[in-house]
């Protein structure tokens, strides 16, 4: 038995591991898009590395695009097997793939406007034809069921806290005459998350794949994220006159977002201002948490036996059409926008920062991870002008972030999900899903605590179990 790492090695994004069995059969956990790559990202997304047609089953640890994104294309690449979620991850991987299908159809689509002769034409990494196939593959499993999916292997899903539906994967493996534990962490979430459910503890393992994105950083802030929330939008709003614009993700980060100004309405402390949530994306994945409050924690289940709808509140709108989002960059009126790309790479929400990045009346607020690369990570890292649609920009508007909201654990959150575990009865725990820097230095913490086999696997390096 042995294991290969396709994807979200050294990396945060692309995840992607391959598990095979002496009998033949294949698992592989994850199947993500890779992203923000360079050059490399269109290469690395067309090469598996490995036969689709090979691949006995899936095991989707949650719907983000750098988890499922690639399992249409896998489909397309012949393969027939099923692919096991929990039911909030398949109703989120369903909407979020069909929005990902159509960018790269989109993309393809203008690449090929500016074909020189001779060129041939770009075809989309996969298709709305190929998403609905894949989402018929999907096999409904639930939190805390053991449930065989072979006759060598079992799975168990546990809460991960980190999105709706989210789940560690938890393996146990006969092969060889031997059965063998291994668990997958997928994202792991925060233990004072606003309002999923903290992750939770797990059977012991032989064998541990943990995720380390901020397996060096601390998600503290001085106060808690509605104060600072209403202490930016009473300032910019109310006192300046100006916009408040949020790049925030469209799963997770938005809902967040709506939740903790539904608190200050229920405190009587919502100023009285427009709320724009731009983001058809959003209002779906909104929908989605809706339709799934089991995975909400204690105190969002207290506020809903006073508040129906935890996500709505007065002067709150949702825009859909491109015409009522272009008609806000037109409305001086000071109001809130949050909209989507969170790091402000893409989609709508870089037509709001264009209009109100000179302005010192505005604020750009970063609500969570950004990429140094991305126009987020500029903004954060406090560049005073920045390129956007082709032109430079001077940074006039005050930049804010809010630290706590990370979907991602920090380090601590990471060592109390491993705190379940006897460090000597795991033979080794394998970091996926970090930058090497960040994880050479959790993998100190580690053997810090008792994990003495801690191995950082390169881009498709393999391992016998």
């Amino acid at each position: 038995m042995n294991i290969a790492f396709h994807g979200a090695a050294r990396t945060v994004t692309g995840s992607k591991h391959l598990i095979s069995l002496t009998t033949g059969t294949k698992i592989l956990l994850d199947c993500g898009l890779f992203q923000g790559m360079g050059e490399s990202t269109e290469k690395l997304n067309s090469y598996f590395g490995f036969k689709p047609s090979e691949i006995s089953f899936v095991i989707l640890s949650h719907a983000h695009i750098d988890h499922c994104g690639l399992l249409p294309r896998l489909v397309a690449e012949g393969f027939k097997g099923n692919i096991f979620s929990t039911a909030a991850t398949m109703d989120l991987a369903r909407i979020l793939l069909m929005d990902s299908a159509k960018i790269h159809t989109q993309d393809a689509e203008y690449a090929n406007r500016k074909l020189s002769a001779g060129e041939d034409p770009q075809e989309p990494l996969y298709t709305e034809e190929d998403v609905v196939e894949t989402i018929g593959r999907f096999k409904v499993v639930d939190y805390n069921q053991a449930f065989d999916i072979s006759p060598e292997v079992n799975v168990l899903f546990t809460d991960a806290g980190h999105i709706v539906g989210s789940a560690a994967v938890h393996l146990k493996l006969k092969d060889n005459g031997q059965t063998t534990s291994l668990t997958f962490s997928g994202d792991v979430g925060r233990y004072t998350d606003l309002l999923l459910k903290s992750p939770q503890t797990f059977p012991q393992a032989d064998y541990i794949l943990m995720e380390s994105t901020y397996g060096d950083s601390l998600h503290k802030d001085l106060e808690p994220t509605d104060n600072i929330l209403l202490e930016i939008i009473r300032q910019t709003c109310i006192i300046k006159k100006g916009k408040v614009i949020i790049p925030a993700f469209s799963v997770g980060r938005t809902q967040e977002i709506l939740y903790a100004l539904n608190g200050l309405e229920l405190k009587n402390q919502l100023p009285d201002i427009p709320y724009y949530v731009d983001s058809p994306l959003s209002l779906q994945a909104t929908q989605v948490l809706k339709n799934h409050p089991e995975v909400y924690n204690n105190g969002v289940k207290e506020v809903m036996k006073i508040d129906a709808d935890p996500f709505s509140f007065k002067g709150l709108k949702f825009i859909e059409s491109v015409q009522e989002s272009k008609a806000l960059n037109d409305d001086n009126r000071p109001c809130v926008i949050i909209s989507a790309s969170g790091m402000a790479e893409g989609g709508r929400v870089r037509h709001h920062i264009r209009n109100t990045i000179s302005n010192n009346k505005n604020t750009i607020l970063m609500v969570g991870y950004c990429a140094p690369e991305s126009l987020g990570g500029e903004l954060l890292a406090g560049h005073k002008s920045v390129y956007l649609f082709r032109e430079n920009y001077q940074v006039e508007a005050e930049i804010r972030s809010i630290r706590s909201m990370s979907a991602h654990g920090d380090y601590e959150d990471l060592l109390q999900f491993l705190s379940c575990q006897d460090p000597v009865a795991v033979k080794r725990l394998f970091l996926v899903h970090g930058e090497y820097e960040v994880q050479q230095h959790f993998a100190q913490k580690l053997k810090d605590k008792g994990f003495k086999q801690v191995s950082i696997p390169e881009y498709r390096q393999q391992f016998d179990l």
